[in-house]
């Protein structure tokens, strides 16, 4: 029989797109006891986290829970709870995971309606409006911090558009929650959905999730089950909020985790938070700049503070470039996607990662790599 080495994975400067940096007090809260899913320790863990959440989404919903997976098991919940077969979606696509939630809903045999923009642009609510009146959809999809262009979405105005037409508002905050405001209810935002990989500073695996009493009542008028039975919000809210009714085995470790850095968030503060972000980004877009780069968003309140978009510089090979910072300097960055693989870099300023000690040093690597012929 083969002996295995033992587990030595390399320490990693996390600046990429996601995974992001899990703060110390997470990584010690993974290291807690395992405990079974209906244990009532558990349990009591799970009330917290859902008040934690309500906190961080800013929301009063009482549907607020964490669903088993990444960001994309939050978005296929959410659209396969509140969609069904023959339903109309509007969705506003201007970056990879606005055209993936069209793909999803597709594959579930929704109507979808797309309204498409430039990679890095955003909407104004005159251009949903316009989309919705023609299509009459049940809901409205966009993504507030796309993450594919470092476009940040702004919010006010969509509920209301949503609501004049009798449609839902689905909102992907996945890059945004817990480093940007996200207000759900002040928004009108029926339903949100989220990762812990990202501005919560904990590892993947949880998908935070909060749905409106509208989108709740649109979830239990369905006609049929909803699209999958893992990813069900009516049968994970049995769980999570009802009756304590078994669904999955839950990982109690991940539940630890996220419940923590949920707590580093609110005993921040939001709105410290939220500065932290914006002040570390705008020292590195200045740096960046101070380097002769490009920002993709040119426009920096239209930017995510916790993910920035830069131009590779002609000449240069993005995929070296990156390759040598992770083997010589230990950091990792993302590259672009779609229309953008090869022409831009993604940094990521996120949750515990998003420090002033870490952009100074992603700065100076850049001068380094730069250089060289």
């Amino acid at each position: 029989m083969k002996v295995f080495d033992e587990l030595n994975p390399p320490a990693r400067l996390l600046l990429g797109p996601g995974p992001s940096p899990v703060h110390p007090r997470v990584m010690r809260a993974l290291a807690a006891p395992v405990i079974g899913h209906l244990d009532p320790e558990l349990i009591r863990l799970l009330d917290e986290t859902r008040g934690l959440l309500r906190d961080v989404f800013r929301t009063s919903n009482d549907l607020a829970l964490a669903v088993s997976g990444t960001g994309m098991a939050g978005m296929e919940s959410v659209l396969g709870s509140l969609l069904e077969p023959g339903d109309r979606l509007v969705v506003c696509a201007a970056g990879f995971f606005g055209q993936r939630m069209g793909e999803l809903a597709g594959r579930m045999g929704v109507a979808v309606t797309k309204v498409e923009k430039e990679w890095g642009e955003v909407f104004t609510p005159e251009e949903v409006d316009t989309a919705v009146a023609g299509a009459k959809p049940k809901a409205i999809a966009i993504v507030h911090a796309e993450t594919s262009t470092g476009a940040l979405q702004p919010m006010d105005g969509l509920g209301d558009v949503a609501h004049r037409h009798d449609a839902l508002l689905i909102v992907d905050c996945v890059t945004s929650l817990g480093g940007a405001p996200v207000l759900v209810d002040q928004w009108g935002v029926d339903a949100a959905y989220s990762g812990s990989q990202k501005c919560l500073g904990c590892p993947p695996g949880m998908a935070p999730v909060t749905l409106s009493p509208r989108a709740r009542q649109a979830m239990a008028a369905r006609s049929r089950p909803a699209h999958g039975w893992y990813l069900d919000l009516d049968l994970l809210e049995r769980y999570w909020g009802g009756d304590r009714a078994y669904h999955h085995t839950i990982s109690s470790t991940l539940v630890y985790a996220l419940r923590e850095g949920l707590r580093l968030v609110v005993e921040e503060g939001l709105e410290a938070r939220w500065e932290r972000h914006r002040t570390n980004a705008e020292m590195l877009w200045d740096g960046l700049e101070a380097l002769g780069l490009v920002l993709h968003v040119p426009d920096p309140e239209r930017r995510i503070p916790s993910l920035t978009t830069v131009h590779v510089p002609d000449g240069v090979d993005e995929a070296e470039v990156r390759g040598r910072l992770r083997d010589e300097y230990g950091i990792e960055i993302g590259a672009g996607l779609g229309p953008l693989k090869g022409k831009v870099w993604r940094i990521g300023l996120m949750g515990h990662g998003s420090q002033k000690a870490n952009v100074i040093l992603l700065l100076a690597a850049l001068v380094d790599l730069l250089k060289r012929p």
